[in-house]
């Protein structure tokens, strides 16, 4: 809204200061800033209010140090972040942008979907929340609507190779790419010299002409990221400031990618894939990490607040539709390594255990506890240790992520 305020400022009453709304750096800067005053001041507020409401968690006993002390936390925390994004967001952004309004139907399809599987868990006592296949439902149909949206609008477009010397305007100076952007399914693979996969080309095993229904390969695909790394985060998110933490890491580097795929000059420069309008993510970025932060203020430990399934399930669809949008999604696995690991200690668990005890009568673990996080903590290891430690690999994983940028 500011920005079209500001926008008609400029143009029509040259006021001094109104064309810094134009930069995204400076308007990416402000959405940070009001985030994490919005989370920190008004944070305390919400907790308040949860508390008031009886909004609690429920601790089963699982023989974990300090769980017991933990019941009775206010949970829903996960509302903080989203009104703390979405508040900058909708103030700062162009809000038209195909980009915004993806993340912004991502935010709040997810939202709600957390909210009423808290609101079961609590409210209903059911502790086992919303059922699993309402869950799976509700990201298959956010799958389907942003794979659509990212394949069919016309203002979703790339690219790969940019013009040898780059053509600048006359009076403003900025640089503007005059060679044609085009549709493309193409994506970016991690640490390969000529590192783009073309999904449609999967269909060229059919015949030719087939490529016009390469959306019956990239929406699947799409469906599958958002199911993974939303439930991904949901695994996470079982020790205080672990799942927010380490999303935020995530986040940001993730912005990094957003605001040199949305830049012609760093596009050029790198020689990454130049995506018009992606840059307008970088506002919203920037925002929802100020809201993590916020958050991270009353949850790191002792926690005052959780996230509840509210806030993990928002956070996992939101950094997999950034990552898909800067196409950049082959480089979850290594990004989102803590929460693909998380993933695999359950998977990893379930299966051993199912399978020893066909084989022997008798269930056997290879971990003391899934995810991670829990085996560590039945290992010995002080929680504020173990989130700290994942942080540092969180971090180590973002370094080399990035690096990806020029390691080919």
């Amino acid at each position: 809204m500011l920005y079209y305020l500001f926008e008609y400022l400029e143009k029509y009453y040259d006021i001094a200061g109104a064309g810094l709304f134009q930069y995204i750096s400076f308007r990416s800067a402000l959405a940070f800033i009001v985030s994490l005053l919005f989370s920190t001041i008004f944070g305390k507020r919400i907790i308040n209010y949860l508390q008031r409401k009886q909004v609690g968690e429920s601790i089963r006993d699982l023989g974990l140090e300090g769980q017991v002390e933990k019941a009775g936390t206010p949970t829903m925390g996960g509302i903080i972040i989203i009104l703390a994004t979405l508040i900058p967001v909708l103030l700062l952004t162009k809000i038209d942008n195909v980009y915004i309004i993806i993340l912004l139907v991502t935010t709040i399809w997810m939202g709600i979907i957390g909210f009423i599987d808290d609101y079961i868990k609590i409210f209903r006592k059911n502790k086992q929340g919303l059922k699993g296949r309402f869950k799976i439902l509700g990201q298959i149909t956010l799958g389907i609507f942003v794979g659509a949206m990212l394949y069919f609008h016309p203002d979703v477009t790339m690219k790969e190779k940019l013009p040898e010397k780059l053509q600048y305007e006359t009076e403003t100076g900025v640089p503007v790419l005059f060679a044609t952007a085009e549709k493309s399914t193409k994506t970016t693979i991690p640490f390969l010299k000529n590192n783009e996969l073309d999904y449609a080309a999967a269909l060229d095993i059919f015949g030719e002409g087939l490529r016009d229904y390469a959306w019956l390969i990239f929406i699947p695909i799409v469906i599958f990221i958002i199911t993974a790394v939303s439930n991904g985060a949901n695994l996470t998110d079982g020790i205080d400031g672990l799942a927010a933490g380490s999303s935020a890491i995530i986040v940001l580097t993730l912005g990094i990618f957003a605001w040199v795929s949305g830049n012609i000059i760093f596009a050029d420069y790198l020689d990454v894939m130049y995506i018009p309008n992606s840059g307008e993510m970088t506002i919203f970025i920037a925002a929802f990490v100020g809201g993590l932060v916020g958050f991270l203020w009353y949850n790191t430990y002792p926690a005052q607040v959780f996230m509840g399934d509210t806030g993990s399930l928002t956070i996992g669809g939101i950094i997999a539709v950034l990552a898909i949008s800067v196409r950049k999604e082959l480089l979850i696995p290594i990004l989102a390594g803590i929460f693909l690991v998380e993933n695999l200690s359950v998977v990893l668990q379930v299966a051993f255990f199912k399978y020893t005890k066909k084989k022997y009568g008798e269930g056997r673990r290879i971990f003391k506890m899934s995810p991670l996080h829990h085996h560590y903590q039945k290992s010995g290891y002080h929680e504020s240790k173990i989130v700290t430690r994942f942080w540092i690999v969180g971090i180590m994983l973002a370094v080399l992520t990035i690096v990806t940028l020029k390691l080919r």
